[in-house]
């Protein structure tokens, strides 16, 4: 399914970063970031362009490799990794920082990758995420077709339990991110850190 909705020219979610993302940059712990379910590479090559050394892992290929096009083609250097995230090992105590936007996974796979990413943050590491949240079946502008896929505030402060929530809410914004995220959307966003 990926592969396919990725076998076109054109770059599905664009070329720009994430919003948030982009706001909260310069809150994340500098050094090494994974981006989860990091598709055709707009975010891990926004935060190499900041000086990360970045890591992208997504279980399409296609996208891993305009990944690494549009990192060539704005002078960068990431790390693309093809993997499942069922069976991607984040390593313990590794990163500086970690990032999850509109990465949907099943719940129990979803608290699988979360508690994953709690032991794999280093002290004082980041962890940035934007999602959908179930309200977003009202506004049909982007994300899965199912509440169960979605996350809101109070499941992701119990998954992300051991992590110290900087920014964290639950919103209604205008998405502006290729031809599938578009429009009004309901959102939620965190930004944690790893004591």
């Amino acid at each position: 399914m990926w592969d396919e909705r990725y076998s076109i020219d054109s770059y599905v979610y664009g070329e720009s970063p994430n919003d948030f993302l982009r706001e909260r940059v310069s809150a994340l712990k500098r050094g090494r970031a994974l981006c989860l379910a990091e598709g055709e590479g707009r975010n891990s090559v926004f935060l190499a362009k900041h000086g990360f050394t970045v890591t992208g892992v997504d279980s399409s290929s296609v996208a891993l490799e305009k990944a690494e096009r549009l990192a060539k083609k704005n002078h960068v250097t990431i790390e693309t990794v093809h993997a499942d995230l069922a069976r991607y090992t984040i390593e313990q105590d590794s990163w500086d920082s970690i990032v999850s936007i509109f990465c949907h996974l099943p719940p129990s796979l979803r608290k699988t990758i979360h508690r994953r990413v709690v032991l794999g943050l280093q002290s004082g590491g980041t962890f940035l995420l934007e999602a959908y949240t179930p309200r977003q079946l009202e506004f049909g502008t982007g994300g899965p077709p199912k509440a169960e896929f979605m996350m809101d505030l109070g499941s992701l402060k119990e998954e992300l339990a051991g992590l110290e929530f900087v920014h964290a809410q639950e919103l209604i914004r205008d998405v502006s991110e290729g031809i599938k995220h578009t429009g009004q959307a309901s959102v939620v966003q965190v930004l944690s850190r790893k004591p």
